[in-house]
């Protein structure tokens, strides 16, 4: 067996973080693996060894992997403009827009691409892990199906379906999803596994039991809950409240606008013991706070709108008036801006007026920027920083700066295009000082999360079933 596909219930029950934590497990006992999701959707993007961009998630499993990311990890990503819009990336490039109503009829046609990019993985790599996306038991999404049970049967690879307990009606979900599948994909699903459990093992045994007899399928394992601080694809934290920490110093809030993108910008600073971090979407909930960051968008104009709708313009001109500090990371940093003109997009050119805080203009053209960098910052002080850009747009940007492009006049208000700056352990606490916190921490953000795919992978180790992980070593062992 030299691939697996990992399915779930529904989104959010953990298929990202297995996936992950498997091709951590595997590659630590010496197989080459790879993972693989032939159909992403999310506006959390990477950008690739070989010039692409990729969902967040196969970035982290391929870091866990020991591995660079690359495009056919994640042939079709939909990154969604809207609530019937998404912009189509294949092959790591952009190529158009899919609409929601024609969704099932123009997806069909990347079948062969995303199967061309499993077979590539699977020539060079020991082992394949596949992330399924959403749930394989919709109805209405079954035809033409690319993503799940479809690729499954084209690929014909065995799948494990996942629930997640902690959310409740595990046990309905399993059964459930298993009941709407073919006759043929019944018999592709090899084991159930149960995710995020809570409390003692053995109060599961009954039910356990009636699992496996109701749906002639072994348990592969009850994974428990674990305290990991790995990047979540698309449910990151909660609004409201910021976190409790006993050595937190600074206070920092992030807008959340309806297409925030990239929002694992912050998971650096929300790990960070010096900061209380939390997610807003009111402009009372504002304060207090001594950083602001607006965080990059899907869709600037539209986001740029709703901030003025909802009244944050006036709140964030008064944050400022109180001394408090604001920056915007892409998307965030034109809204920042004097003016904003989207040249390619559904505004044909219109002039939209920014937040007049930063001295530039934006034109957002067709073509977009996708770039790795790895350099020494020039402020706040010389440290090694690494990240990315992935953005529509650009401009004169001041170098004296970087890894930031604009300040205002004042010192308050900065703007990058750079992504990921804050897993540099030396660069984010040079930040955290020059914005004010009293202690930082200088661990690298890939040493936490490193720490945490150990975790993962120990646990599968302990708790998936010896006798269904044990092929997926075999391969290894005879390389």
């Amino acid at each position: 067996m030299n691939a697996l596909m990992i399915q779930g219930t529904a989104s959010g029950v953990g298929k990202s973080v297995l996936v992950a934590g498997l091709c951590r497990l595997l590659a630590r006992n010496g197989v080459r693996v790879a993972p693989f999701k032939p159909q992403n959707m999310s506006n959390n993007a990477a950008v690739t060894v070989d010039g692409g961009e990729i969902g967040r998630a196969q970035a982290l499993q391929a870091f866990a992997a020991g591995i660079e990311p690359t495009v056919d990890m994640n042939p079709v990503l939909l990154k969604p403009e809207g609530d019937c819009t998404s912009q189509l990336v294949v092959k790591g490039k952009v190529v158009g827009k899919l609409e929601s109503v024609n969704f099932r009829e123009d997806r069909q046609q990347w079948l062969a691409t995303v199967l061309a990019s499993f077979a590539a993985l699977r020539a060079a790599y020991d082992v394949v892990i596949v992330e399924g996306a959403g749930s394989p038991a919709e109805p209405n999404l079954r035809a033409g199906d690319i993503a799940n049970m479809g690729f499954a049967e084209a690929a014909d690879i065995p799948v494990w379906i996942v629930g997640d307990i902690d959310c409740g009606g595990v046990f309905a979900s399993l059964t459930g999803t298993l009941a709407i599948l073919s006759t043929s994909e019944q018999a592709r699903v090899q084991a159930l596994l149960i995710n995020r459990f809570r409390g003692y093992r053995s109060l599961l045994d009954d039910g356990l039991t009636w699992l496996e007899q109701s749906t002639g399928k072994p348990v592969a394992g009850v994974m428990p809950w674990l305290p990991l601080q790995l990047p979540e694809e698309d449910a990151p934290y909660r609004l409201g409240k910021p976190q409790a920490k006993s050595q937190a110093t600074l206070q920092i809030a992030v807008l959340m606008y309806p297409r925030v993108s990239n929002l694992d910008d912050i998971d650096p600073l929300a790990a960070e013991p010096s900061v209380a971090l939390r997610l807003i979407n009111r402009p009372e909930d504002l304060q207090p706070a001594d950083v602001l960051i607006l965080p990059g968008s899907k869709h600037t104009a539209a986001d740029l709108a709703w901030l003025r709708e909802m009244g944050f313009e006036q709140a964030i001109n008064k944050h400022l008036r109180y001394g408090g500090k604001l920056l915007g990371l892409c998307g965030g940093m034109q809204m920042l801006g004097q003016t904003l003109v989207d040249e390619a997009g559904a505004l044909q050119g219109e002039l939209v007026a920014g937040l007049g805080l930063l001295p530039i203009h934006t034109k957002l053209q067709a073509t977009k920027t996708l770039k790795r960098l790895a350099r020494q910052a020039i402020w706040p002080k010389p440290v090694w920083v690494t990240g990315y850009e992935i953005h529509y747009g650009n401009g004169p940007e001041d170098e004296e700066l970087f890894p930031f492009s604009h300040i205002s006049s004042d010192d308050a208000v900065w703007g990058t295009y750079v992504h990921g700056l804050f897993e540099s352990g030396d660069f984010r606490q040079a930040w955290l000082f020059a914005m004010g916190a009293k202690q930082a921490d200088n661990t690298d953000h890939e040493a936490r999360v490193m720490a945490s795919l150990d975790l993962l992978a120990d646990a599968l180790e302990e708790y998936i079933q010896p006798e269904l992980l044990k092929p997926l070593f075999k391969r290894g062992s005879q390389s």
